[in-house]
């Protein structure tokens, strides 16, 4: 029994200098990757985006990727991540469509993980979540601006609409159930103050894209 101690006193010793993350339960790389709801069954495109990238590790590996990361000992480096985690994380990634493994080394076998066009247009949501965290969650200032590489300005975010260049958080967009709603999330969309109960039908008429043809003299 003293011998087993030793042996365990001797583990934490030797692992806390380096990691001493492993023994504070607030911090997210100690909280164990237990199993959770699956929301692909789900009709809401957000539940179904959350089933695929809501894990935060696999948001971070993202982020990593974008930044030109491609192999698993770069992320492990840049996380801090359990090896056997990050294993699960990147097939994760892999089954979604996020990233695509490829094979770079034959001898031992080792594979890069390299973005999809999915994984690439990702990009969109990442830069919606450093605006929102830098605006309400960095008191001491910045680590990371986004700047235009052509004048050096820093950027300021917004999401808008392609067709009419409004922000979408104008109080004229609204969400309305769409062809395949059921019936809980016409509920939940008529008590939403975001929400309307149908949508106004579309008053733009389609092109007429028939070619007119001469008659014959």
């Amino acid at each position: 029994m003293g011998r087993s101690y030793k042996k365990r006193s001797h583990f934490r010793s030797r692992w806390c200098g380096s990691f001493g993350y492993l023994h504070d339960a607030s911090d997210p790389r100690t909280v164990p990757d237990m199993e959770r709801t699956a929301f692909s069954a789900m009709s809401c495109p957000v539940a179904r985006a959350l089933d695929r990238v809501g894990e935060w590790w696999s948001i971070l590996i993202l982020r990593d990727a974008l930044h030109g990361l491609t192999r698993f000992d770069q992320f492990q480096e840049s996380l801090g991540i359990a090896p056997n985690m990050l294993s699960r994380r990147l097939k994760a990634l892999v089954e979604a469509g996020m990233l695509e493994q490829r094979l770079y080394c034959e001898r031992p076998p080792r594979h890069e993980y390299v973005l999809t066009d999915r994984g690439r247009e990702f990009r969109a949501v990442l830069v919606a979540l450093y605006a929102w965290g830098s605006k309400h969650f960095s008191p001491e200032g910045s680590s990371v601006l986004l700047i235009d590489t052509e004048t050096g300005r820093v950027a300021d975010p917004v999401l808008v609409d392609r067709a009419s260049g409004r922000p979408i958080l104008d109080p004229s967009f609204a969400f309305a159930p769409g062809p395949t709603a059921t019936d809980g999330v016409r509920r939940r969309l008529a008590a939403s103050p975001w929400g309307v109960v149908t949508a106004p039908a579309s008053t733009t008429a389609k092109p007429d894209r028939r070619r007119s043809r001469s008659k014959p003299a």
